[in-house]
């Protein structure tokens, strides 16, 4: 193939997008550290799905408008770090493409190198041995052998690019020591890698398919009890209207998971579905019309309360300040509203909010500036595209990494304060606060040499694992051994679903014993850790 036209280009991205959503569990498995992480597989996968679903329900045939709509649904869809990415790569891509009815290989290496470019850009401290690394020297390389060969096809040059990025994915164990001591590859890396065979294999004319409900069961080896609890709520549009047919989507929704609730209410349907397959499930609904509510939960870590009876909020009055954090647990949430949150919005470790959700956020708050704080480093790219998007928003997105950082964030913000003060101060107290977490390992590793057990508890001084124990309440007590010094005045003891009182009341009892240090016990309901302890 010399030309690659709009329609062979939506089809090669549909190949790119099965092979990806196939091989998500693979991909979530590379996990490095035996912390619940985020999944990176799934984040990519439900990335890339939302892009192509805005691509198909557009109906166009145009190669620039088709890139151009994929790029915006990626945008919007991108969660975690490594779902921004990939949207930043098919962003400069789409630039690169624009006015081009048909791209050449020279074409297609020139929008790769842009897209390349565009990733590096959206990352303030770009790490290598990651999926940068791999987009980089795959894009470079392939760029270097169209320069040696002139005339190649398109196929030649999605063969160099998908062979140059296997090697890429394999070296980066060496660029990053905690790959090489885990024995596992980058999994952002590995998921583009998954992207671009599916796009070889469209070229090849062997493109991917979906996996049959089977296949993917097989393929599926979960831990613990595994899945995700998927509700959305959608608005049927006018052709939605016409094709929609109850029985028929309970019978698909039936072939993707269990315990299926669907309910429509004229031009509203509300689902909520137990599944393996959250991507698959969202790709069904969207045939029908659009979202105005979503919401995706790992079952192994908690469910959320339903959103299918959510009322929509009423719009206030405008003010001048607004504040956005993202927090899951109900203690948590009700804290932060106490603290003068506006919107939380309901994510944190292993379910990264997209992008979509930030702007939506920004959307409901009538205010002249919107600080978000993120509270995990996984999320902060996220807040910072819906930032970007929110044209004629004053958006300013806190660095903050953990929940303590968060509060002490909104404990910091003077309503009586200018935007500039504010953000100064509440950047003050962010960096004044040591965070230490207690959870669980999901699997045996070696970590800094240290060797972990599934089931052991862990004591996590930022993102560092600095111990393991067998008992929960010891591991709590050690860790306050180690982010307690002689200037900590306050500890804030924030108490997860799995932890009791009792635990509780024998850590107080523990810092009260052996620290002279004003404590603040907080019930947080956190999925995940049993304990977020906050020093300051």
């Amino acid at each position: 193939m010399d030309k690659l036209n709009g329609a062979s280009f939506l089809e090669m991205l549909d190949s790119g997008c099965n092979n990806l959503n196939n091989r998500q569990q693979e991909i979530n498995a590379l996990n490095v550290f035996p912390v619940p992480d985020g999944d990176t597989g799934t984040n990519m996968s439900l990335t890339f799905t939302n892009g192509m679903s805005e691509a198909v329900k557009s109906g166009s045939k145009s190669l620039p408008v088709i890139a151009k709509i994929f790029s915006r649904g990626l945008l919007m869809g991108a969660r975690g770090n490594s779902g921004v990415i990939l949207s930043q790569i098919f962003r400069g891509f789409s630039q690169s493409v624009q006015g081009k009815d048909e791209l050449s290989a020279a074409d297609l290496s020139e929008a790769m190198l842009n897209g390349q470019k565009m990733a590096y850009k959206a990352v303030m401290r770009p790490v290598e041995g990651t999926i940068l690394t791999v987009v980089r020297e795959s894009t470079d390389e392939a760029q270097k052998y169209l320069e040696e060969h002139e005339g190649i096809s398109i196929e030649e040059y999605v063969d160099v690019l998908c062979e140059a990025a296997k090697v890429s994915l394999a070296h980066t164990p060496e660029l990053l020591p905690v790959l090489k001591e885990a024995r596992v590859v980058d999994s952002g890396g590995s998921g583009l890698l998954a992207v671009f065979e599916g796009l070889r294999a469209y070229l090849q004319g062997t493109p991917v398919r979906p996996l049959s409900e089977q296949e993917k069961k097989d393929q599926a080896q979960p831990l613990r009890n595994s899945g995700y609890c998927v509700e959305f709520i959608l608005q049927l549009s006018e052709k939605g209207m016409q094709r929609y047919d109850d029985d028929k989507v309970r019978n698909t929704l039936d072939k993707l998971g269990s315990e299926v609730t669907l309910i429509q209410d004229g031009s509203t349907v509300k689902v909520r579905i137990m599944t393996n397959l959250p991507g698959d499930v969202l790709n069904q609904g969207q045939r029908y019309g659009e979202f105005r509510n979503i919401q995706i939960d790992n079952v192994a870590l908690g469910v959320r309360p339903s959103i299918l009876d959510a009322k929509e909020e009423a719009s206030a009055e405008e003010k001048e300040f607004g504040i956005i954090t993202v927090a899951a647990g109900d203690g948590l949430k009700e804290l932060f509203k106490e603290y003068r949150a506006d919107i939380v919005v309901s994510g944190g470790q292993t379910m990264n909010p997209s992008t979509e959700d930030f702007v939506s956020a920004i959307q409901k708050v009538n205010a002249r500036h919107i600080f978000i704080l993120p509270n995990n480093s996984n999320i902060i790219m996220a807040a910072r595209q819906a930032a970007e998007v929110s044209e004629g928003r004053d958006v300013i997105v806190l660095e903050t990494k953990s929940i303590p950082q968060g509060l002490s964030a909104c404990i910091a913000f003077n309503p009586d304060a200018d935007a500039e003060k504010n953000t100064e101060a509440m950047t003050e107290a962010v960096s004044a606060v040591k965070t230490g977490q207690v959870t669980y390992a999901i699997k045996d590793t070696v970590v800094d040499g240290r060797e972990i057990h599934e089931g052991d508890f862990m004591g996590l001084v930022e993102k560092d694992i600095v111990l393991t124990d067998q008992d929960m309440v010891t591991a709590a007590c050690r860790l306050l051994d180690e982010i307690i010094d002689e200037d900590t005045e306050i500890i804030t003891l924030i108490q997860g679903e799995d932890a009791s009182d009792e635990q509780t009341a024998q850590i107080e009892a523990y810092i009260e014993e052996h620290f002279e240090v004003d404590i603040d016990a907080k019930k947080g309901g956190q999925p995940v850790y049993s304990y977020i302890i906050g020093a300051e």
